[in-house]
């Protein structure tokens, strides 16, 4: 049997939100989009791609090149599709409407367009995360605003990344479970090459950023003492620790070999609600990681629940093996 394309896995997908042609559409040009962006990660200086844009995004953070030409790759593939009434990106202030150049549809497509930003110069995994949200019935395509994005991560219709490192994957959920595609870069294919992705239940190892250990509040200062105190400690286990800094990348290998990644809310300034984004980051991956059998929380409750109340809203991030994010959940004080 010949290998399974990422069209034709969708085209043969019982879940029923892959029915709709639009969908299919969408998400395959998101798909082609990455392709594209796969294809200059790997060109690397050969591109000129590498380096500082000398502008600040949104929340003030500096762009790298490839930041702004991965969010225009992501605008200009997905315009012209048809299916999309607005995008909106960690990497604008505002949304982005369809034009009237270009027929307008009832999704919503966010993304944060380039993952791990500080990885790019020293060619360690980064990566695209996007998600799939729809206009409320009745609403015009034409007039969405930024309200039409403001929905619980349980809406969304589909969520996915693409992690560009030795290989190029693209991981995809439509609400029926995790599928992982590899790029044939011989013919510019995703092919499937995983099934099901399942997360074990149980972990021995957790991804923090332990330079911040400073700004913690006690309750996860407490859980990482209790891991680093292995087995003589009151977890009775020894644990690795893993850090990336890229969330795709470590959710990655969250995906493929269980564990915990932990970006919680801090005592810093601009901290203090959370690092990581609601809709481009947190959402997508809480989706992707609970069709998976993990959890996702901001410590305390579900990822999936929470509604935004701006575009670019923080939160903290606890998510990866169920038996883990649920025995972080039990030091925090309303446990």
């Amino acid at each position: 049997m010949s290998p399974t394309t990422l069209a034709r896995h969708l085209l043969e997908s019982s879940h029923p939100g892959t029915a709709d042609p639009d969908l299919r559409l969408l998400l395959e040009t998101v798909a082609h989009a990455c392709t594209r962006i796969s294809s200059l990660v790997s060109r690397g200086a050969l591109a000129d791609i590498l380096g500082e844009q000398g502008t600040d995004n949104i929340q003030g953070e500096a762009q790298q090149k490839l930041d702004v030409i991965a969010n225009d790759i992501l605008l200009d593939t997905c315009s012209w599709t048809g299916c999309l009434a607005a995008m909106a990106s960690e990497e604008m202030p505002d949304i982005a409407p369809v034009g009237p150049a270009f027929r307008r549809g009832s999704y919503l497509l966010v993304f944060d367009p380039l993952d791990g930003s500080s990885n790019i110069d020293v060619n360690v995994s980064i990566g695209t995360i996007f998600s799939v949200l729809k206009l409320a019935d009745g609403r015009d395509p034409a007039t969405a605003q930024e309200a039409d994005f403001l929905q619980p991560g349980s809406q969304q219709v589909a969520a996915g990344y693409a992690v560009y490192g030795p290989q190029s994957q693209l991981v995809l959920t439509t609400g029926d479970g995790v599928d992982a595609f590899t790029l044939d870069r011989d013919t510019g294919s995703w092919m499937l090459t995983t099934r099901g992705m399942r997360i074990p239940a149980d972990t021995t190892e957790f991804a923090i950023n332990m330079s911040n250990r400073r700004h913690w509040h006690t309750p996860i200062k407490r859980y990482i003492d209790d891991c680093l105190a292995g087995t003589e400690g009151p977890l009775a286990k020894d644990y690795n620790m893993r850090w990336i800094a890229s969330m795709v990348a470590d959710v990655h290998r969250i995906l493929n070999r269980g564990g915990v990644f932990l970006y919680p809310r801090d005592q810093r300034a601009g901290s203090l609600d959370g690092k990581l984004r609601l809709l481009y980051e947190a959402s997508p991956m809480a989706l992707i990681v609970e069709q998976a059998g993990g959890a996702a929380t901001d410590a305390s409750q579900r990822i999936l629940e929470l509604t935004p109340q701006a575009l670019h809203q923080r939160t903290g991030v606890v998510l990866g093996s169920r038996n883990e994010v649920d025995r972080i959940r039990q030091y925090m004080p309303d446990s």
